[in-house]
This record gives structure tokens, C-alpha cells and sequence, in this order.
């Protein structure tokens, strides 16, 4: 017999819900505490059964409450949207709608309920049901911050980016990459919108709110095609627990998405490290790495030590020190004789702690291809990481980018970017190296396309100015490359100046390429710069001497863009003199 405690009345065991005030039935007589009364919307809208834990962690867990929500999504939409409930003390209760006062509509409610209980709530299907289709696709955007603290924000960017690196090491599940997402941080949350552009089926959103220790996660899924909110829950955590939060809300996304994982399912549970500040540290490194600034990557390495340091065995760790100090010639921040040996080693010991690791062979494969030169260790390597995880974007970028278009094999080498454009079609740096490699195919109307569509999505981003520029050099369109490289020139926008020395050398402008190139070799007492570029634009001025002396110091250095040079059109006016096959030959590139 149950009873329920707000009237007295009494009801068969088969009963959930009090068909006159909606209160839960219990058991007998007697007296639990109160938990939040299920409530609903209006009979005719359809519903959608969410499971909202209300346990806090060390504490006795609370039983389950069923909560409705209509089919718009249960949290509000855009920068303003607030929470329907305090995100307090971690002992409140909390429902995400307000009690009917009408009995009718209770009743009518509580019946809704019993027949979806009925059914096996914890058996509930509703990815396959014939009106939503399948969920095959996910977004899991910037969490937004709601805390005082300003150096909490790579806690709300962390947890997200955390999420996508563990969903995307489910089978059949397409998650798009962290660069793809945080172009929406701090805007308007039009769902449908992001979906579309992103191309997915879902979209996760999130809250996150800091004081002292304690945290306060709120996360919800929605299918963007309906519109209808899947699942959301809140979480009341310690800074200590964070870590396992992330791997419960995974969980429960997998669950709630019905996926069918392989093996013993590690890509969601494998753990990377059992040290909560470890991880904690590892997500601030990956928040300052994406900036990408020198200051930035520096501080990234740092972080990324530390986390090291906490955690000896922590392999992704290591990964992040290799792949900051790999990137550093590219800019120029550091030259590759200081900087590869760093990464060398810290990759070395991330795959000793973890073969399988499909980011360690990525870097390991760029490594060998733009510093060693040694095609055969980097293809394994690259196609290592493609086999232990086909969707990872960067994998099939850097494939393309630093192995198969510098060998020449343009049609490989443009499917690969095709896929990684596929699985991160926002990734700012990766579209412009695209255009890169589609220059380097001589599909050079394509390169501008490509690298306009780059230019568009960021102006300010460096790399999307460079290979504009680039793209319209190699067209002969100095005009509109300058126009780019020109209101840089004043600051320390360093990789710009190239494609300006060429723009100037090519339109008859002499004096102005040459001191362009006089303060890059005045730069060159003090720091790194990238002689290869400085080459190019001596081979445009028409002084080969000088160009294959500065091919000398790129290869003396281990230039990064050095490998490109069989398959570079700037180079072309050097084709002719035996010193070119010589050098190519020197690098291990095939005639």
C-alpha cells in the first residue's frame, strides 16, 4: 500500500503519483524528507522525461526526481538567459518548473507520468523513435561562466574542451572540435543556427559557477531538429571532484545517446590521471596553447609541467609540452634547434606511458617531417594516428599539411585537409593552411576561395592574413595583398612582412622590399626569424645568390617551411640553377 503525505490518501502499489495533488506515493506510513513536486506543462504539449539528480557529493544519495519540460529547451537561450534556480547551497532542493496550482491539470499531469513510467522510464528509447531519428552528431559549446572570478574562466572552457576530447573516442559519433566551438563563446545561443553551421544533430550547453571550492555545474542536451531538450542536470561539486564530474556528465551523454561503444569502451572511461589539480592544470595549459601568442604557448608549457610534475604518468601532458614547443618555429617564437629537442623528448615519454595515444603520434609525425625530414618515420606515424583515432581532425591536418603536400602528393594531401575541413570547419588555422596546400597543388584560383572563406571567419587571426596574402601574390594581385600585409607593417606582425617584400618586389617597388628585408636581417642578431621566407623574396627581387644563401641558413637551421621547397611556385625562379636539385636532394625529398 502507498500513501501519499499531502492528503492521506491511499493507493495500490502500482500507483507513482497522487491523482489529486500530483505529490509522490511512498510506502507505508512512513515520513521522508520532502523532495521538489514534479509539475508539468499543459496536457496538450508533448513532454519529454529528464532524470535530475540531487545528490551532493558525500552525501547519502537522494532518490531520483522525474521532471517535464515542454518541448522548447529547459534552459533559457542567449547571454542573458539566467538560471530558473539558485545555483546555492548544495542542500536546497531544486525543480525546474513551478507547481500547479490546478488540480486538473495535476491529475491529467500525473496521469501522463504513470503511463510513461509505465512504459519503463529507465528503459526509455527516444533516439529511436521513428520522429527524431538517430543522434549521430553532438556540439558541446563553451560552457558560460557565472562566477566572480575571472581566473576561472579556463574552468568553464576546460570542462567543455574535456567532454569533446572524451566523446570523440566514440565509434559513429561525430563531436566537433573545440576550435570550431569557441567562436561561439559569449554570443547569442541560437541553437538551431550553430547546429546548422556545424552540421550536427545536438548541442550540449552548459553553466558554471565557482565559490571557494564548491562548484555548481549545470549542463543541458537538446535536439536541435525538434528543438526538444533531451537531459539536463545539475551538479554540485567540490574543485577536488572535478574531474569525476566530467567523466559522470560524459557518461551520461553516451547513455542518453545510446551509442554501441567497442571493446571495453575506454574512450570514456580510461582514465588519464587520478590527480584532480593535475587535470585542473592540464585544462589551463590547452586554454592558453589556443591563443597561440608567444606569451600564451609559454605559459601553456608551463602549466602543462606543472600538471607533470603532480602526475608523472600523465601522458597527454607530456603531449601538450611536445605539441607547444613543435609549433614555436612556425611563428617564429623559437628556432627549431632549441625548441624540437624539447618537444622530441616530451613525446618520447608520452608514447612510452601510452602507445596508443593518437595525439602523441600526431606531433611525433610532424616532428619527423618538419625537423628530421624522415618521410618513412613520419607517414607511420601519422598513419598510426588515424588508425587509433580516424576523427581527429588534427591528425589528417598535419598529415596533409607537413607530409603528403610537401612530397608532392597533392590529391592525398588535399582529400586529407577535405576530411579534416569535415571534421573542424571553423579551425581558423587549419582552413588557412588549407589554402596553403591547394597553393602548393598550383589550384591557385582555389587558394584564394579558400583562403578568403578563411579571412572571413577571422580578420584579425595571423595565419588567415598570411595565406590571404599569399593567395593573392602567387594570382598577382599585389594590390589586394597589400592592402592586408600594409597597416601590419608598423607592429611586430613579423610573418607579414614576406608576402609584403614580395608584393613590393613585384610591382617594381625595390627600395621598399629591400627594407622590408633589412629588418628582418636586422631582427636575425637577436632572434629566430624564418629564412626561407627571406629567399623567397630575394628570388623575387631577382638576386639568386642571395636566395640560396638564405636557403643555406634554413637548412643549417631546420627551417620549418623548408620542406615545402620542391612543391613551392615562389620558388620557381630557382628551378633552373643546380644548386635547387641540389638542396632538394639534401632534404630527402624524391625528384
Amino acid at each position: 500500500m502507498k500513501r501519499c503525505l499531502e492528503c492521506g490518501r491511499d493507493y495500490d502499489n502500482s500507483m507513482m503519483f497522487c491523482l489529486d495533488d500530483g505529490a509522490e506515493l511512498l510506502y507505508g506510513p512512513a515520513v521522508s524528507e520532502p523532495g521538489a513536486i514534479a509539475t508539468g506543462s499543459s496536457a496538450d504539449e508533448p513532454q519529454t522525461a529528464i532524470l535530475h539528480s540531487t545528490a551532493a557529493p558525500g552525501d547519502a544519495p537522494t532518490r531520483a526526481q522525474i521532471h517535464t519540460t515542454e518541448q522548447t529547451s529547459v534552459f533559457p537561450r542567449g547571454a542573458e538567459a539566467e538560471p530558473r534556480e539558485s545555483l546555492g547551497d548544495s542542500t536546497e532542493k531544486r525543480s525546474f518548473s513551478a507547481h500547479r496550482a490546478a488540480k486538473p491539470l495535476i491529475a491529467v499531469f500525473a496521469v501522463v507520468l504513470l503511463v510513461v513510467l509505465a512504459g519503463g522510464f529507465f528503459g526509455y528509447r527516444y533516439f529511436s523513435s521513428s520522429d527524431s531519428g538517430t543522434i549521430n552528431s553532438i556540439a558541446v559549446l563553451p560552457f558560460q561562466n557565472r562566477s566572480d572570478d575571472a581566473d576561472t574562466e579556463y574552468l568553464s572552457d576546460g570542462l567543455a574542451e574535456s567532454l569533446i576530447f572524451r566523446l570523440t573516442q566514440l565509434p559513429g559519433l561525430k563531436v566537433s572540435p573545440t576550435s570550431s566551438v569557441m567562436r561561439y563563446k559569449g554570443n547569442e545561443t541560437d541553437l538551431a543556427k550553430i547546429a546548422s553551421e556545424l552540421g550536427v544533430d545536438s548541442v550540449m550547453t552548459g553553466r558554471l559557477v565557482k565559490r571557494g571550492d564548491n562548484l555548481d555545474i549545470a549542463v543541458e542536451l537538446v535536439d536541435t531538429r525538434n528543438n526538444k531538450s533531451l537531459w539536463g542536470e545539475q551538479y554540485q561539486r567540490k574543485m577536488s571532484d572535478l574531474l569525476e564530474t566530467q567523466r559522470d556528465i560524459a557518461a551520461t551523454i553516451v547513455q542518453k545517446l545510446q551509442l554501441k561503444l567497442k571493446g571495453d569502451e575506454k574512450g570514456i572511461t580510461k582514465k588519464y590521471t587520478d590527480s584532480n589539480e593535475a587535470y585542473q592544470l592540464w585544462m589551463k595549459a590547452r586554454f592558453h596553447f589556443a591563443k597561440r601568442t608567444k606569451v600564451d604557448i609559454e605559459r601553456s608549457i608551463d602549466l602543462f609541467q606543472q600538471a607533470i610534475k603532480l602526475d608523472s604518468n600523465f601522458a597527454l601532458a607530456y603531449v601538450g609540452v611536445a605539441e607547444s614547443y613543435s609549433v614555436m618555429p612556425s611563428f617564429p617564437y623559437m628556432s627549431p634547434k632549441e625548441a624540437t629537442p624539447l618537444a622530441k623528448a616530451a613525446v618520447e615519454k608520452a608514447l612510452e606511458l601510452d602507445p596508443d595515444l593518437p595525439e602523441a603520434h600526431t606531433v611525433a609525425g610532424m616532428i619527423a617531417a618538419t625537423y628530421d625530414w624522415d618521410w618513412a618515420k613520419a607517414e607511420s606515424e601519422f598513419k598510426r594516428g588515424i588508425e587509433l583515432d580516424p576523427n581527429l581532425a588534427i591528425t589528417h591536418y598535419r598529415y596533409a599539411w607537413t607530409y603528403l603536400s610537401p612530397l608532392g602528393r597533392h590529391d592525398e594531401a588535399i582529400a586529407e585537409m577535405k576530411r579534416a575541413m569535415e571534421l573542424e570547419p571553423l579551425s581558423v588555422i587549419q582552413g588557412a593552411n588549407f589554402a596553403g596546400v591547394l597553393l602548393y597543388a598550383r589550384r591557385f584560383d582555389d587558394a584564394v576561395d579558400q583562403a578568403k572563406k578563411t579571412y572571413d571567419l577571422d580578420p584579425t587571426h595571423i595565419g588567415g592574413k598570411n595565406w590571404l596574402a599569399h593567395a593573392y601574390n602567387i594570382k598577382g594581385m599585389y594590390a589586394e595583398s597589400l592592402a592586408i600585409t600594409e597597416p601590419t607593417l608598423r607592429g611586430d606582425a613579423v610573418p607579414l612582412r614576406g608576402p609584403a617584400a614580395f608584393a613590393y618586389a613585384k610591382t617594381g617597388r625595390r627600395q621598399e622590399a629591400v627594407a622590408l628585408l633589412n629588418l628582418s636581417k636586422e631582427s636575425e642578431k637577436t632572434k629566430y626569424v624564418i629564412n626561407y621566407w627571406l629567399a623567397i623574396d630575394y628570388a623575387a627581387l631577382g638576386d639568386k645568390d642571395a636566395a640560396f644563401a638564405e636557403l643555406e641558413k634554413a637548412f643549417q637551421a631546420r627551417d620549418w617551411f623548408l620542406q615545402r621547397l620542391k612543391v613551392d611556385p615562389f620558388m620557381d625562379p630557382l628551378r633552373d640553377d643546380p644548386r635547387f636539385s641540389e638542396m632538394v636532394k639534401r632534404l630527402n625529398l624524391p625528384e
